[in-house]
């Protein structure tokens, strides 16, 4: 028996009364995700990008040569000379903040790629200011347009596996495999790392199934090639009603061929395991009644968990969760799936475990007493730590 997917529209399009215009878009960011962002919002039927912005001017005069594209130098000479409705922002994480800021007071919706940003406070002062101004906001967490983990959303919503008691999100991959070079994603200053950048999606994707992250304790952040950041990031998670979680990344793991996330949710009726391929759940005999799952096993693939998109690159979860932002746009509606409100309770999980991890633990070689957040050679090579 087939299930049919949740929707990733925030509305349905012949329910919605408002008149389908056509949203005029800027992107700012030209690197490998701010190309793909501009592939797919480009063939959308229902946008008209206005502007592209990069600092790179050869990039810019590649694309104005060849595609006529409105080209500029900065946000604010974006807002100068083009006219646009929304605008999604794909540069290093560290530029978010003051980019957001600007086309929040300009007016503008704003797409941004995770995480929000590098602070707690900033994503504070952002939600609060898109709020204040009435704009649509969403955060690029595409794991939540992903078939498997939507099905899960959806089974856990459904109460099919009793009182979730425990959660465990992994991600692994070979993004940084040599101790020399790197981007700006392994600059713990630019783009924050394995935690912020890698971490961030199990984390957002827990903190949609199990409610907002409220403690974190024994964080372990480790280096494996990098200098300046973590490689890898450990550590246990509290949520309300005595919830727990397990958190394990990896992005120096050349055993994995591309990023792999995958969650395990425990329920005392029943347990679910998901990644992007399937969502795999079991059902005691206690658990209520599920239309299509039966007792024990049951296995539902993303083949039949996906809604089809209108254009496919890297994956049919970013052409969706960019056209929930269309859609979201032209509905006005500003509550919707991923919006900045949601993004800060990951950015929030994420300073949580950031203090965490320098935090003094206590050992039993020094009679209960806490011992040294981290030792001096551990301080040399993540200078971030110091306290």
């Amino acid at each position: 028996m087939t299930i049919d997917a949740p929707s990733t529209r925030p509305t349905d399009r012949a329910d919605d009364p408002a008149p389908q215009r056509t949203v005029r878009v800027g992107v700012v960011g030209l690197g490998k995700m701010g190309l793909s962002h501009l592939s797919m919002i480009n063939a959308h039927p229902d946008v008209s990008v206005e502007a592209v912005v990069d600092s790179a001017g050869y990039l810019l005069d590649v694309l104005s040569k060849y595609t006529g594209m409105a080209t500029f130098g900065s946000i604010d000479a974006m807002l100068a000379g083009a006219t646009v409705d929304a605008v999604v922002v794909a540069t290093p994480t560290r530029l978010h903040a003051p980019m957001v800021r600007s086309l929040l007071e300009a007016g503008v919706d704003v797409f941004c790629e995770k995480p929000l940003s590098l602070s707690a406070a900033d994503s504070e002062e952002l939600t609060a200011l898109a709020a204040a101004k009435g704009r649509v906001t969403q955060v690029g967490y595409h794991n939540r347009f992903v078939g498997a983990f939507r099905e899960v959303k959806r089974l856990l919503d459904l109460g099919a596996i009793g009182r979730v008691t425990h959660l465990q999100a992994e991600a692994y991959g070979p993004v940084v495999l040599r101790g020399k070079g790197g981007t700006w994603r392994s600059d713990r200053n630019e783009g924050g790392g394995a935690l912020y950048d890698y971490a961030a999606h199990p984390l957002d994707l827990m903190s949609w199934y199990a409610g907002e992250i409220e403690g974190v304790g024994g964080t372990v952040l480790e280096s494996v090639f990098s200098a300046s950041t973590e490689d890898q990031a450990y550590s246990t998670l509290y949520f309300a009603d005595g919830v727990s979680g397990q958190l394990s990344v990896d992005w120096s793991d050349e055993s994995y061929r591309k990023m792999t996330t995958q969650l395990t949710i425990t329920g005392t009726a029943g347990r679910i395991h998901a990644d992007r391929q399937e969502c795999q759940v079991y059902l005691r005999d206690t658990a209520p009644e599920i239309p299509g799952y039966t007792r024990g096993w049951n296995v539902r693939y993303t083949t039949e968990l996906t809604d089809p998109v209108w254009f496919y690159l890297r994956g049919e979860e970013y052409s969706a969760q960019l056209d929930y932002f269309v859609h979201s746009v032209q509905s006005r509606r500003t509550d919707g799936l991923n919006s900045f409100a949601s993004a800060r309770a990951t950015d929030r999980a994420l300073s949580l475990l950031t203090a965490d991890a320098t935090a003094p633990r206590v050992t039993a070689g020094d009679g209960g007493r806490p011992a040294p957040a981290a030792s001096p050679s551990r301080r040399l090579r993540f200078p971030w730590r110091r306290r």
